[in-house]
């Protein structure tokens, strides 16, 4: 008897694994792993059900292999990688392949819920700000070092500062509340300044972790938007775009066919 259709939506990220079924063209109740601590029994028992996947790994080779695994043998797994384009994205990287996998299919998710010019800000380990255009072309983006990242950094490379767990303030008066207010306005100014760059009409639609921190320092309007890269991984499963989107072959044999 064959197996109904079980489409699995995955996105290793440097932190965490989210996955989440796909269904009617968009992802369901997302579920997420440690990934330092990855268990791969509990990874083979979620994802026991799966006929196909599509997946973005950026998080090495190691998670990768292990994502691999823990699919059944006869499921049909398909690692995306950015390319020129993708269920009607255009891609104006210099070199397209180089564009990281997750900010790739975030950008293909946002373009899904959202339409005219967006701001993509994605706050995890890194924060990513990307720019969509409203000819649905993505013209360049920024990384910084994420909101945690920042506030170790200045906890670690000096004396006398602290690990700041802050507050949003307009004037901080505490250490603490300085740090973090400096580092969650830095990351909402440069959000700002795409947004400017892209003009007043764009939509910024801001997703990660961090989110919650930056949100209430940001002063333009904005949308909440979690999962994105999910999103895009239910359109590319949805289209099954072979000729515009890089996918390495099927069942666990495959786990080193991925480009370097």
């Amino acid at each position: 008897m064959q197996r109904p259709d079980m489409q699995l939506l995955i996105d290793a990220g440097n932190s965490r694994i989210k996955w989440a079924w796909c269904e009617l063209g968009h992802p369901g109740e997302v579920s997420a792993f440690d990934t330092a601590a990855l268990d791969m029994a509990a990874l083979a028992h979620a994802w026991q059900a799966a006929t196909s996947a599509h997946y973005t790994c950026v998080a090495g080779d190691v998670v990768d292999a292990a994502i691999r695994r823990a699919l059944r043998p006869d499921c049909l797994a398909q690692r995306v990688f950015a390319g020129p384009t993708a269920c009607g994205i255009v891609n104006l990287y210099d070199q397209p392949a180089q564009l990281g996998a997750d900010r790739w299919a975030a950008l293909i998710g946002a373009r899904a819920l959202q339409s005219g010019p967006l701001v993509v800000a994605t706050a995890g380990t890194a924060t990513t700000i990307d720019a969509l255009d409203a000819d649905d072309r993505f013209i360049g983006g920024y990384i910084l070092p994420g909101l945690r990242l920042m506030l170790e950094s200045l906890a670690r490379r000096t004396a006398g500062l602290p690990h700041a767990a802050g507050h949003a303030a307009d004037w901080p008066r505490n250490t603490d509340d300085a740090i973090h207010n400096a580092c969650t306005d830095a990351q909402a100014a440069l959000i700002e300044r795409v947004r400017e760059q892209l003009g007043q009409q764009a939509t910024v639609l801001l997703s990660g972790g961090a989110a919650s921190a930056i949100e209430p320092r940001l002063r333009c309007a904005h949308r909440r938007v979690d999962d994105l890269v999910l999103h895009g991984l239910a359109c590319l499963a949805a289209a099954d775009n072979r000729p515009d989107v890089m996918k390495c072959g099927s069942g666990r044999d495959a786990a080193n066919e991925a480009p370097d």
